[in-house]
């Protein structure tokens, strides 16, 4: 009788349990939300925010607030999203390092992705671009490959430190197209484009927002993008599918998350919330005006797609060795 009685009561707490989620859920939202970006202003990711932060509004009757937490490689800002309450009201936009790219390479990571996170939103993505300077010899891809080939570790490609997207990218690459070649590492976009226009280094890897510029004007030439198809930023420039290089794809992604601790119907009403905003004319346009192109695909389709990064990266990781703090 004991044991019937127990179990009658952990059945009606968890029907209780089920209901009041399902009333937060009405209720939800009754307060502004905050969208944590722990990047500083300015960058895709913070852009993403912003144009969520303007559009959410109209989806949930609430205003959205993007604040700024940079550090610690992305690591101030998730912890930041992830000790709040879990109560919906706190929001992480964030890019791949924060997703797959931390949790696959260190080992010290204060939050489990697959346990702490649960993935709403995978909103945008984009290729990388090959580029080298105006002034070098490779006309095309298949000319630094067989430079690279000729002479291993000869060529050098621009860098911002172990573990960044320009040099896991790289070595993506290098691996599927079996060449062997040697990082240097710069502050940030700006300094390796530069480098790359003065011809310190041979080639690099950059976003399309970040080298698209310099591309117009002719002063870097454009090889390929790391998609499986040509990219409508750069119709011109051939997709990796194209240039029998799949294995090399490489799209960067920045999405939303909330805590893993947050209720399912409440995180299932934002998701729907925010697959609403991303399919706006407004919000594909300003993407569009960046060089991201939507995804917006779901908590699942996100969930699989990290599953699947992770995997790819730990494996690099085996080759390269890389050991982030």
């Amino acid at each position: 009788m004991t044991v019937m009685k127990n179990l009658k009561q952990c059945y009606l707490g968890a029907i209780i349990f089920a209901m009041s989620a399902v009333v937060q859920a009405q209720v939800w939202p009754s307060k502004p939300l905050n969208l944590i970006v722990p990047f500083p202003p300015g960058g895709a990711t913070d852009i993403l925010g912003r144009v969520l932060s303007e559009s959410l509004p109209s989806k949930l009757g609430q205003p959205a607030v993007v604040e700024n937490k940079p550090g610690g490689s992305t690591v101030i800002g998730v912890m930041a999203a992830l000790r709040a309450p879990a109560d919906g009201y706190t929001v992480l936009v964030s890019a791949s390092s924060s997703f797959v790219v931390l949790p696959a390479l260190r080992s010290n990571l204060p939050y489990d992705v697959e346990k702490d996170i649960y993935p709403i939103n995978l909103s945008v993505t984009t290729p990388l671009v090959v580029v080298t300077s105006a002034d070098k010899p490779y006309m095309k891809l298949a000319d630094l490959i067989a430079q690279a080939k000729a002479k291993p570790k000869s060529l050098r490609y621009t860098s911002y430190g172990p573990g960044t997207t320009p040099h896991l990218a790289t070595e993506i690459f290098a691996g599927a197209a079996q060449i062997d070649v040697e990082p240097i590492p710069y502050k940030g976009s700006s300094d390796s484009i530069l480098a790359l226009m003065r011809g310190d280094a041979d080639f690099g890897l950059e976003t399309i927002a970040a080298a698209g510029a310099q591309i117009k004007a002719g002063k870097l030439r454009a090889l390929a993008v790391t998609s499986p198809s040509r990219s409508r930023f750069l119709p011109e420039v051939p997709g990796l599918d194209e240039l029998h290089l799949p294995a090399a794809n490489f799209e960067v992604f920045y999405g939303v998350a909330l805590s893993a601790s947050v209720p399912k119907p409440i995180a299932n009403k934002f998701a729907k919330a925010v697959s609403e905003a991303m399919n706006t004319p407004e919000v594909k346009e300003r993407m569009s005006a960046q060089s991201l192109e939507i995804s917006n695909k779901g908590p699942e389709a996100m969930a699989a797609f990290m599953k699947a990064e992770i995997t790819r990266f730990k494996t690099l990781n085996k080759r390269l060795n890389i050991q982030l703090e």
